[in-house]
């Protein structure tokens, strides 16, 4: 029987409050797989969802799931995160304009820093509105300023429209600085997922034109390689939020052609001029399809000479930010990356010179 979605909420909204020791009585048996444990919320939080959900959206026609993220989004939201201010605005992209919209922290320096946010999605579903809590937050949490990004999605707009919005909304937050109240020299890229992916790549071809490049890349559960899977696909296939299948339905939606696969724009980790990228934040999940490779880009930057954190949430599965509202595990995931983002920025250099100081955080 599908739940209502009030009721969906409010069950989300409990589960996320019980105590570990609750939530595992209730999941029943620990899920163990690698080595790893998987956190009770999650266990629940997804059985819920699922409940609420109905047909897995990669079954249906492309509006449907877009709307069926959109209603996902809502079930997990929780009470709204209070920042001073946020407001929508356009940029020029491809000869036409996309949205954005910019979150202002309370108590933000002037000027302040600036995260350029592209959220999750698989380039297919997504929108500003399913990670204005993860925005939001962040900007509380970091004491920069947001601006999140409204890109072009596939099927309508295959690769590599998003890579160009995603480039194009870069240079416009380095150009408009002075409008939009930022310190040009401290403006971040991060994502999550797909969004993830385009952080990475605006990071390599930013920093490869010459121009303004940026400070700092955060990088969670991120897509890396489209051109192969890796062994993280066969441990965690089906029953841990993202599926093999679903990662197989978007990737055939973003790219038009198989052999865009290889193109290191579609795939950052292909690529073999990562020397001189920013310092980055890389989160994986533990029980997720995209593990591997979001780690082994994490061990190529390293081996580059970029500065670079990895932490595995190892309990916890792909999406688990968007959950931030409800606090719980999701809020402590995401106030790790909110603090590694004002670390980041904060040790920012000026415009012109680069770090010469690398930072690990082994897995754990």
């Amino acid at each position: 029987m599908k739940i209502p979605e009030p009721l969906g909420r409010a069950v989300v909204q409990a589960v996320i409050a019980l105590p570990r020791p609750l939530a595992r009585l209730l999941a029943g048996p620990s899920v163990g797989i690698d080595g790893l444990e998987l956190h009770p919320q999650a266990e629940l939080g997804m059985r819920v969802v699922e409940r609420l959900a109905g047909p897995s959206f990669e079954t249906l026609p492309v509006p449907a799931a877009r709307a069926a993220v959109e209603q996902e989004a809502r079930i997990v939201r929780g009470r709204r995160i209070e920042v001073l201010e946020s407001h929508d605005l356009t940029f020029a992209a491809a000869a036409a304009t996309r949205g954005a919209r910019l979150y202002v922290p309370a108590l933000a320096e002037e000027p302040a820093p600036l995260v350029v946010y592209y959220h999750g999605g698989g380039w297919v579903v997504g929108s500003l509105d399913t990670h204005d809590q993860v925005c939001r937050f962040l900007a509380r949490e970091s004491a920069a300023r947001v601006l999140s990004i409204d890109y072009r999605l596939a099927p309508e707009h295959p690769f590599p429209a998003a890579v160009e919005d995603a480039l194009a909304a870069f240079r416009f937050a380095a150009a408009e600085a002075g409008s939009l109240g930022i310190d040009a020299a401290r403006i971040a890229v991060a994502g999550d997922s797909a969004g993830g992916n385009l952080a990475a790549v605006v990071s390599q071809l930013a920093t490869r034109e010459g121009g303004p490049a940026p400070a700092f890349q955060t990088l969670i559960y991120p897509v890396t390689d489209l051109s192969r899977k890796r062994r993280s696909y066969r441990l965690f296939a089906e029953g841990f939020y993202l599926t093999e299948r679903q990662m197989d339905w978007y990737r055939s939606h973003y790219l038009a052609d198989e052999l865009d696969a290889r193109d290191p724009r579609a795939s950052p980790i292909l690529s073999d001029k990562l020397t001189g990228l920013p310092p980055a934040y890389v989160v994986s999940a533990g029980f997720d399809v995209l593990r591997d490779e979001a780690e082994q880009y994490a061990e190529r930057l390293s081996e580059a000479g970029v500065p670079v954190a990895l932490r595995r949430q190892a309990d916890f599965v792909h999406a688990a930010i968007n959950a931030v509202g409800l606090g719980g595990r999701p809020r402590e995931i995401l106030l790790e990356v909110a603090s590694a983002l004002r670390l980041g920025l904060a040790l920012a250099p000026p415009a012109g010179r680069s770090a010469d100081a690398t930072v690990k955080a082994a897995p754990g």
